[in-house]
């Protein structure tokens, strides 16, 4: 296996590691002392907790997308940050790969000066010994492409982490969805409920159903009968308005620890991106000025010849 490879994502690993030791949350979580302090046992209560199964399924996460009545505008607005956001560092990263390519290519090709040169000075009396120390400058600065495109490579993971960071906002968003849709289907079902023992203690049906249908073609209900269904109605209504409560509450309780969760996050991407950033900008600042001396130290050794 690759040792470069294996080291990247040593790394990754390890800052992924710190993330979670950082989150007040999260660093307290039994799995993850597991994780640190044993070497197998901990898959084994991760998949005790039964999270697979508790995983929204994809089709349910669509409907809510489409079906929500009424969509929390900070998380629509999120979403749509995550969306630009993942675009954006897409579109750099690919732009930083194609400046990569070109820039390996143009130093490779320096590594053309110092055979030529090396060559020219194989021929010459009086020139050969500058001659073969400019090939010399352009092999090294040729080879030294290598050492700066893994240097890039490492700023290019810490701009990948960010991919996955605007997918986490996104799982966030999906959840939240999820937890309205849940949410309104209740309340739906509840005003149905109630709508239906309206209707049965008053006598009057407002809307088409098929009850309806069925109490004209088969007759009204006893008395008892209907005494019996508002009872169960009364009863379903009561667990409904019980379980809406609950989801209000859990919802209320979702919405507060997320948004607590999300400005965190955002204060450590701003951090993070700006000291990628300059980073990145210091490390090609730092190898111009190599190619510089490189030059430099060529045209010395042509001035003594």
């Amino acid at each position: 296996m690759d040792p470069d490879f294996v080291e990247r994502r040593r790394i990754g690993l390890e800052n992924f590691l710190l993330r979670i030791a950082s989150h007040p949350i999260l660093c307290r979580d039994k799995i993850f002392y597991l994780f640190l302090t044993q070497e197998g046992n901990w898959k084994e209560t991760v998949y005790e907790t039964g999270f697979q199964l508790k995983a929204d399924s994809r089709l349910k996460a669509l409907n809510a997308t489409f079906r929500v009545k009424n969509p929390d505008k900070r998380f629509t607005e999120l979403k749509h940050y995550s969306d630009e956001l993942q675009s954006v560092i897409s579109h750099l990263l690919r732009v930083r790969a194609r400046v990569a390519d070109r820039l390996y290519g143009v130093y490779k090709v320096h590594g053309n000066y110092g055979r030529v040169f090396s060559e020219w000075s194989a021929i010459e009396k009086e020139m050969g010994d500058g001659l073969q120390s400019a090939g010399h400058h352009m092999d090294v600065y040729a080879s030294s492409i290598d050492d700066i495109l893994e240097d890039e490579e490492h700023y290019a993971d810490q701009l990948k982490e960010y991919l996955f960071y605007a997918e986490a906002l996104r799982a966030v968003c999906r959840k939240h969805e999820l937890m309205q849709y849940d949410l309104e289907m209740a309340a739906q079902d509840l005003a149905s409920k109630k709508q239906q023992c309206e209707e049965l203690a008053t006598g009057t049906v407002r809307t088409f159903s098929l009850k309806g249908m069925t109490t004209k073609l088969f007759g009204q209900e006893t008395p008892e009968q209907r005494e019996a269904r508002i009872k169960v109605l009364e009863e379903q209504i009561s667990e409904g308005e019980q379980q809406l409560k609950s989801k209000n509450l859990e919802g209320r309780e979702f919405v507060k620890n997320a948004w607590a969760d999300i400005e965190r996050f955002k204060e450590q991407k701003n951090r993070d991106l700006k000291e990628a950033l300059i980073s990145y900008a210091v490390m090609q600042i730092s190898m111009c000025k190599k190619g510089i001396q490189v030059w430099t130290n060529a045209k010395e050794c042509f001035s003594k010849m």
